[in-house]
């Protein structure tokens, strides 16, 4: 179970149709101010992978130093909404298309040789960062980024007297993993900031705990870290998403069915992970709060299943959660606004869309 703010609840309370989104952009802007704040000198770019909804995003805008964008399609939406902000241009796989657009980016995060050597025979300018594949084992990771991703030393050997005119070499980029907290993070930006001296992109990762709601990444303590390691000269950068949006988006539905099977509970809630894919793909309980129907008398909470309206047994919000739910319930999903509405299959059994709310104050 997880608590919301009054203002959410107050919200949820209103809506007469399900599912939807509420986005309390408050309290966005609140955690930001506080996050831009303890980054001190170090630049703060948002990872519009984790959620490129425009309120979120011009409520970022007067906190972060630049956006960080992964395709084509992100970096035509971001530089609609705001014609002049700083785009870093990252990504495996990039098309001729997308490299073109390098030119127009504060940087673009080169993935291999082939990729510099595509970029180079374009002809269009480009501020390039080397994005390293480091060989280190990290304990408790939610999501290593090896495999495909960056360059190991001998690529980037290859890649250095490569650049000529006007493709300029920058610096490095190194996004180890996802889930870690400041001291591993501040481990690996010891290793590249003592390596690149003039300048390193440390990617995001910054850890976000599902079965924690309340709990926080420790900005001040990792913005304080990178201020000691910085350089005389040295410009350092990082680049969150899931740690800065997931805690101001709530998902709100209703239980439509509550039954029991071979002993076991299960309420079907209306909507599902085609709406909110987060907890299958992280393989946790979604937190939530039960608000309960008018006039109906309060039950024993018992472990409980909330399932969605998917022809799939993997439609799954948490499992075997107490909890005291009843047909008619409203339930409110906490840690929605990032990897969420974006990366879930929408169409998939052809239900509505869910609605999208957005909270001012």
């Amino acid at each position: 179970m997880s608590l919301i703010p009054g203002r959410v609840r107050e919200a949820a309370e209103r809506l007469t149709a399900f599912p939807a989104y509420l986005y309390d952009l408050a309290a966005l802007d609140e955690h930001a101010a506080a996050v831009r704040q303890a980054m001190g000198e170090t630049e703060l770019y948002y990872a519009v992978k984790a959620n490129p909804d425009p309120e979120l995003l011009r409520v970022l805008r007067p906190h972060v130093d630049g956006f960080e964008v992964s395709s084509g399609g992100e970096f035509a939406h971001v530089r609609g909404l705001f014609p002049d902000a700083r785009l870093a241009l990252g990504g495996p796989g990039k098309t001729d298309e997308e490299l073109r657009l390098a030119a127009g980016a504060h940087r673009v995060h080169v993935e291999s040789p082939a990729e510099l050597r595509r970029l180079l025979g374009l002809g269009r300018p480009a501020e390039v960062l080397l994005r390293l594949n480091l060989d280190l084992e990290v304990a408790g990771a939610a999501l290593a980024m090896s495999g495909p991703f960056g360059m190991d030393a001998d690529a980037v050997a290859e890649c250095r007297p490569l650049f000529a005119g006007q493709v300029r070499f920058r610096g490095v980029h190194a996004h180890l993993a996802s889930g870690l907290e400041a001291p591993q993070l501040l481990g690996l930006a010891a290793e590249l900031a003592g390596q690149h001296p003039k300048e390193v992109n440390l990617g995001g990762g910054m850890a976000v705990d599902y079965a924690a709601p309340d709990s926080r990444f420790d900005w001040a303590a990792y913005g304080a870290g990178l201020a000691a390691l910085r350089r005389p000269g040295q410009t350092l950068r990082v680049e969150p998403g899931r740690a800065l949006t997931a805690y101001c988006g709530y998902y709100v539905t209703r239980v439509l069915d509550v039954k029991r099977t071979r002993g076991e509970l299960y309420a079907i809630l209306q909507g599902g992970t085609h709406h909110l894919r987060t907890p299958v793909t992280k393989g946790h309980d979604q937190p939530f709060t039960v608000l309960p129907g008018r006039d109906r008398p309060d039950g024993p909470e018992e472990p409980v299943t909330l399932v969605g309206q998917l022809c799939t047994p993997k439609d799954v919000f948490a499992r075997r959660v107490p909890a005291s739910v009843r047909t008619g319930d409203v339930v409110v999903f906490a840690m929605a606004g990032a990897y969420a509405w974006n990366i879930s299959h929408h169409d998939f059994l052809m239900h509505p869309w869910p609605a999208f709310h957005h909270l001012f104050g």
